[in-house]
This record gives structure tokens, sequence and C-alpha cells, in this order.
């Protein structure tokens, strides 16, 4: 199996005639953006492009009156409450904002955070057992515990009121709690079934100050950190969420949050122009690295300092450790490549070793699909369980798939693309060969491509400034609410050069005979040492900042020969 790089470049066919009236604001190409994603007239235009969507009543998910009448209860009878996050960013966001508003709403309560590596994904019995012995009487879990029935029924027998929030979902029965708060639970209604952990949280949040109502307190505050934690958990930036993620944006660059505002100074982000790319990017994955080495907790606790005295040596750590796990990501990568390749499974990827960080093999597994453009499973080995964390392709439900194998299986959960799992090891091996089946069932009458969906082919020479400012008001862009792609055909490649650390980049400058455009192909130095003359390009369309000075270039997404 050679790596995946012959692209499939899909691009949709021209909107219809009555477009042109009906979307007649807005440029040619704008109006196929725009179409591309659902929208057919110039009203719900306004409405997407200006990011004024409504969001929507909390007391929609059902349960959440429960939820709230026992957080309401422990608040104003001083009943200690934990608040229980997974370790990932959008569990600690999820995790920083409940308690942040609870304290604010004069509840007593403190977090709980699980070791990955001692106690595992979720919620767990000996932490209900520490929690219970401490004088907890109140247990809110956010971005986890839809699947923990056993420790549902634990937390009852400890005489522990227990409150589930989670995105994730369900399998079988949900939980014997107080109250289970899941947008994908049967016979719940609420319309956006694509909030993350942190959105939940914040719906929750909603909810309980509703009930407090205080002069001084705004729930819209915490947006901050349901932009970090939705960006960072790959959700769908598509309606309510977009609308969370865009309002969230705007209270980052604020600078009101001293966590974030070191963070993005260690990352080299100028937080007045915070996009979610720099999010996904920048620093979701240095928050992501505390838990993935060591601890979250520090991760909660930089998001929770009070003032940038706390915050700054806290970002620093997390800036060291994410450069860390940048160094042992690529060591597993190539050794799980190596294994993954040498076991000569066609359409899933498996590698398990007994030193493979369990912290950064999820990272592993996702430059494998990058790489080869198949499912793939990286695991660490322990004494008697092996850990796996899987990424998958579109057209391949992965959880589905370990919901086939669940009699095989300690524990699993996750969503359609990611997921994790827990086996014993000596059925490792019956795992594996039924998951390549199932790869097999579904993946053998598929082209196994990669496919980059563009919005629109254009002359390079309609490519004018003036789109700019349009395509920057469909940000913020993520998951199924793509960046705008453009194709351009046949340019004529004036200069070539590789630039960055081991020439991994090129940077390029291309003309259609009239105007020309500087470009740069991020890990496609390659191409230097046999360019074509002529290129068939998809890309973005940006402007480039460097050392105060701005200027427009493309962004290239693929490259292909003209033929």
């Amino acid at each position: 199996m050679t790596p995946s790089n012959d692209k499939i470049w899909d691009i949709p066919e021209h909107y219809p005639a009555e477009i042109d009236q009906a979307l007649d604001a807005y440029p040619t190409a704008v109006r196929q953006i725009l179409f591309n994603r659902g929208i057919r007239d110039n009203e719900a235009a306004q409405r997407y492009m200006t990011g004024a969507g409504e969001l929507l009543d909390p007391f929609q998910l059902k349960d959440m009156e429960k939820a709230v009448a026992r957080l309401q209860a422990a608040i104003e009878n001083k009943g200690p409450i934990a608040v229980y996050g997974d370790y990932d960013v959008d569990g600690v966001t999820a995790t920083v904002l409940l308690v942040e508003v609870i304290r604010a709403l004069g509840g007593i309560v403190r977090e709980y955070i699980p070791n990955r590596f001692d106690e595992g994904y979720g919620l767990n019995n000996d932490a209900l057992d520490t929690l219970a012995a401490d004088g907890i009487r109140l247990v809110a879990t956010v971005d986890c515990g839809i699947r923990s029935n056993e420790e549902a029924r634990h937390a009852h027998e400890l005489g522990l009121t227990m409150i589930i929030s989670d995105h994730h979902h369900p399998q079988g029965d949900v939980p014997p709690a107080d109250a289970v708060v899941c947008q994908k639970q049967e016979g719940d209604n609420y319309p956006n079934k694509n909030l993350a952990g942190v959105g939940l949280a914040y719906k929750i949040a909603t909810a309980l100050a509703s009930r407090f109502p205080q002069k001084n307190l705004a729930v819209e505050d915490w947006l901050d950190l349901v932009a970090l934690g939705t960006v960072a958990d790959i959700v769908p930036l598509t309606g309510e969420n977009r609308t969370l993620v865009r309002k969230g944006l705007r209270r980052l660059r604020e600078a009101k949050r001293p966590g974030a505002v070191s963070l993005s100074n260690v990352a080299g982000v100028r937080l007045e122009k915070l996009s979610a790319s720099d999010i996904g990017f920048m620093l979701g994955p240095r928050l992501n690295a505390a838990g993935r080495l060591e601890s979250a907790l520090a991760s909660f606790s930089l998001l929770a300092s009070p003032d940038m005295a706390s915050a700054a040596p806290l970002a620093q750590k997390l800036d060291n450790q994410n450069r860390e796990r940048q160094e042992i990501t690529r060591d597993i990568q190539m050794r799980a490549a190596e294994m993954a390749l040498a076991s000569g499974l066609p359409y899933l990827l498996f590698a398990a070793d007994p030193s493979f960080n369990q912290g950064v093999v999820g990272l592993a597994a996702a430059k494998l699909v990058e790489a080869y453009y198949r499912p793939a499973i990286v695991a660490s080995i322990g004494e008697e369980t092996t850990r796996g964390s899987c990424r998958s392709i579109p057209g391949f439900h992965i959880t589905d798939a370990l919901d086939e194998c669940s009699d095989l299986l300690v524990r699993h959960g996750g969503h359609a693309m990611a997921a994790g799992f827990t086996v014993r090891n000596e059925l490792r091996s019956e795992l594996v060969a039924k998951l390549q089946a199932i790869a097999e069932r579904e993946l053998a009458q598929r082209d196994l491509r990669p496919v980059l969906r563009a919005d629109v082919e254009i002359p390079l020479g309609d490519l004018k400034p003036n789109l700019l400012p349009l395509i920057d008001q469909l940000q913020p862009t993520g998951m199924e609410n793509p960046d705008a792609l453009f194709v351009s055909r046949n340019l004529i490649v004036r200069n070539h050069r590789c630039v960055g650390a081991d020439s991994k980049h090129l940077k390029l400058s291309v003309s259609d005979g009239r105007i020309a455009y500087d470009a740069i192909a991020f890990r496609m130095g390659a191409w230097d040492k046999d360019m074509p003359a002529h290129v068939d390009l998809l890309y973005s369309f940006e402007r480039n900042s460097y050392n105060g000075f701005e200027t427009l270039q493309l962004n290239v997404k693929d490259l292909k020969p003209s033929p």
C-alpha cells in the first residue's frame, strides 16, 4: 500500500438559473458557494453571512428540567458538587464552564478530570468512591458518562445524586442516573444533534442561570470556552454550533480570559484576529497536550486562571508539552506505519505495541488515515488489556463497527470518525480480524481515494480582491461548513522553490497570462524537483500577513499537472 497522493476533485454543477435572481446581492462565485451550503435566497444568505442564527431553548433537551432542579437544590442547600469531565479540550472547557458558573451562582463545587493513564476515559467507580468520601453529594458529568451504566448504579449505592451530560452516542439503555442530558438519546427532540460536550454544558449553564437571575452574571461570558471546545472536538460547524462559535470567537478576541491570552502568546497567535483554524491547529493541540502526556488538570488550571501571573507559566508548560507530544507522535507514526503495512490488512490499518504512549496513539492513527486513506487503529498494549484509538474516513462509522464487536470489548465509545476501546489481550487478534471483515464489507466497492470538494471552478482572472470580504463572512468554517475552495486550470508556473524546515513546503507564482498570484502549498515541497510548466490548482483565497505587510495569495490544497 502506497501513500494516497492521488485525490479526487469533486466540483459541483453550476447552480440553476433562478439562483441568479434569488441571490442577486452577491457575485457569481459567492452565489455558487452559498448554493453549495444550501442557501437559496438573499434573506437566508444575510442570516448566514452575519451569523444571526437564534440559540435554541435549553429546556427542549430531555431531562434538562430534572438536571436543573437537582443542581438548583444543591446550590441553594450548599451541597458539595463535583463536575466530572473528560481530559480532551471539549471535556476540559466544559468542566471549567460548569464549575465557574455554579460557583458564580453561589454553589460549592470542585472539578474532577480523570488521569488518562491511571483511570482511562469516563466515569470510574474508584473516582466516585473518592468523591463520596470527600463529602461530594452531587456529581455532574460533562462530555462523558452516556455509556457508564454500571458506574451510575454504583453512584446511587454511594448515595450520590448523578447528572450525566454527554454528546456521544448511547448504546442500549441510558444509565440509571437522576438526569441524563444527551441530545442523541431516544426520545430527545432537541433539533441540534451536533452539540459538543461544552455546548451541552453551556445549555445546562444557560438553563441554570435562568433560575438564578443575577444582575452581574451573563452566561454569554463563557462562550469563549464554547468556541474552544466545539472547534477542537471537530463537530459540525453548522446551525447553532456555528452561531455559538462565532459569538465565542468574538469573546476570545476581547482578551478577557487570562489563560486564553497567555496561550495565544506562546502559540504566536494574534488574539484580535483569532479564527477557528487558529483554535484547531494552534490552541487546541496545546490544550490537549497536557492530558496526552501527563494530566489535563494543567489545561483546566490555565483556562481557570484568574490573572496573567498564574496563567503565563502554565501556558509555557503546555507549549513545551506540545513540542514533546509532536516528537513522540512522529516516532509512533513511523513505527505504526511499518507495523500496519507489514500486517497486510487492505481495508483497515492496525498497529499495537507496549511502548506506544496512550496519550498520542489517536494522533498517530489520524496521521495514518491522512497518509493512506484507510480507517486506522493504533493501540497501546498493557499487562492485561490493550487500549486503542481509532480514526476513520467518510462512509465508515468506526463506532458502529466497534458496536458490532461489543462482545469482545471491555468498553468502547466515540463518534463516526473517532473512537476508543479497551480489549483484553487474548481477544485482540479476534477483534482485529472482525473489524477488518467489517471494513472489507463496507469499503470493498468504494474508490478509496481522498475526495477534495471544491466550491467553484473559476478563471484566475476572475479572482478579484473584492471577493475576500465576502469570503471572510463564511467564517467560522469547519466540519460540514468548509472553507471556500476554488479550482483554476492550465496556469503557467512562473517560478517555484522549497521553503520551510527540511524544505517540506512549496512556494510558487502562477499566472493565467494576464494576472499572477503567489501561492503556498504546505507539505508539497517534493513537487519542486519535477514541476510541470502548467498546473491545475485547488486552493483557498486568502490574505498573507508578513512583517506588517499584507498580500493576497492562494493556499494550495492540491496540485495536478494540466492535461
